[in-house]
């Protein structure tokens, strides 16, 4: 499989231009556009990152570096491209970190349920130094740097049962990822979390095998899950981290001044993409409520209830860190 994929990602890079550019310090050429690949539908908040991320490394450079964007899981999934970004086979990946828990176990620190109150204290957190730089450490452990990290707003919920206490979460049988904090988080407030494939969750809403899912508005509405869905409950248990990965030895390979326009690329498309995600936030709601679903907000006794109700998760996540000083620095001790 590892071949095949090789030989499919030099194929499409051969034929996607053979661009015979100068390099930007004139000593290089790059003969075909690098790959950035996602698992995500082209009409989401990741599709506009890893554009925009495109767009700029190609103005910054006088077009002398070009990267070509494939989406929704042209390429692979998300497991997938991330073992590709780790070999180098893919040098730039956008994509959720709950993936990456199972390479990086420590990146169960954005699994932590109901933190934040806001998208904006996330950001802070996000773009305190000190905190990034203890992130990449952990992605380095893998030969992976990290140019940025956007979001997609809130993971909310969906559901055919109003939820309105925490007894309410009783019994509901709620599609999650393959992450077993994910899956802790649900059962620890009650509900009976069902890992399910992404491209089975419409069938599975449609025929009642699942009675409710967990993803942000983008992912709702690109997929059209409010069709069979009643409600949308305000849960905000999650944000929805998107990260910009490359290949440590991708960038080894290039010049200085190379390096630095896909970082300040980088930097740009992380803003660009925050921006965009709220302002996509109230459309998306719209959307859901023009198609019938009812959008219920989470009073914050019940979030109190539901942080109260996920405490051993909590220091769960806290020995897997093992780092102080990054868990507090997240949490806000």
């Amino acid at each position: 499989m590892r071949k095949k994929l090789h030989i499919l990602i030099l194929v499409i890079a051969l034929a996607a231009g053979m661009l015979l550019a100068s390099g930007c310090s004139g000593e290089q050429t790059q003969t075909y556009a690098w790959v950035l690949a996602t698992a995500s539908p082209e009409d989401t908040v990741t599709q506009i990152y890893a554009e925009k991320f495109a767009e700029e490394v190609e103005e910054l450079s006088d077009g002398a570096m070009r990267i070509q964007v494939y989406a929704n899981s042209s390429l692979g999934g998300d497991t997938e491209l991330l073992e590709s970004c780790m070999t180098g086979d893919i040098p730039f990946v956008v994509q959720n970190t709950a993936p990456q828990v199972s390479y990086l176990p420590r990146l169960c620190l954005f699994d932590l349920p109901c933190v934040f109150d806001s998208i904006d204290e996330l950001h802070e957190v996000l773009d305190n130094e000190a905190f990034m730089e203890k992130i990449n450490e952990i992605y380095a452990e893998k030969g992976i740097e990290l140019l940025g990290m956007s979001d997609q707003d809130f993971r909310v919920m969906t559901s055919n049962k109003k939820v309105e206490t925490l007894e309410d979460f009783s019994g509901i049988k709620i599609r999650t990822m393959e992450n077993s904090y994910h899956m802790a988080f649900w059962k620890a407030i009650g509900a009976n979390p069902t890992p399910m494939s992404f491209s089975e969750v419409y069938i599975g809403l449609q025929q009642n095998t699942i009675d409710a899912q967990e993803n942000p508005y983008e992912v709702i509405v690109s997929n059209k899950f409010y069709e069979q869905q009643d409600y949308i409950i305000q849960t905000n248990h999650l944000p929805h981290l998107l990260s910009l990965i490359v290949s440590e030895d991708f960038m080894d390979d290039l010049s200085e001044e190379q390096q630095e326009i896909i970082r300040e690329a980088a930097t740009i498309a992380c803003d660009y993409a925050r921006e965009q995600a709220q302002e996509r936030v109230a459309d998306r709601i719209a959307i859901c409520e023009e198609g019938g679903a009812e959008v219920v907000a989470v009073s914050d006794e019940l979030r109190d209830q539901i942080r109260e109700a996920s405490a051993d998760l909590y220091e769960e996540i806290r020995v897997v860190v093992d780092d102080d000083e990054l868990y507090n620095m997240y949490v806000g001790q």
